[in-house]
């Protein structure tokens, strides 16, 4: 676990609000130099502390429809997350503990599509069942957290 710092803590608060933001208006803001926030920035992303992505909105891009999907296993747990990871419309995978052994958020372009990937799913060695929790609608989502 890293030990942040204020100041590396006000950077990546900066970078949460717009991660195109000059390095010398961060520099202005947490009070150092652009070369000290250029070699900070460089290593909390080589120490793996953050990662500075482009967030796509799945709506926009002709993904209408999203589900989070519960998943219970039998066998290598991490292997079959794994194997879920490596399809292309899913996009996030966690391994759990409670009700459902795996947790795996999809994007479909339809409720056509949405039964093709949980086809898919199904399929994957070590699945034996799955629950799918369509979403309706996006309340909250952010980035900002970790900071305080």
């Amino acid at each position: 676990m890293a030990d942040l710092d204020d100041v590396s803590k006000a950077i990546i608060e900066q970078l949460q609000e717009d991660g195109r933001r000059p390095y010398a208006t961060i520099g202005r803001a947490v009070g150092l130099s652009e070369a000290a926030v250029r070699q900070r920035v460089q290593r909390l992303l080589d120490a793996g502390v953050m990662q500075i992505v482009a967030v796509t909105d799945p709506l926009q891009l002709g993904f209408p429809r999203q589900a989070m999907v519960g998943v219970r296993t039998t066998g290598d747990l991490e292997q079959t997350a794994d194997l879920l990871a490596e399809i292309p419309e899913v996009d996030y995978v966690v391994i759990t503990a409670g009700s459902f052994d795996l947790l795996a958020e999809v994007v479909a372009k339809g409720d056509d599509h949405l039964l093709e990937i949980l086809k898919q799913i199904r399929a994957v060695p070590g699945v034996l069942t799955t629950e799918a929790f369509m979403y309706l609608k996006l309340r909250k989502q952010t980035y900002s957290w970790g900071t305080t």
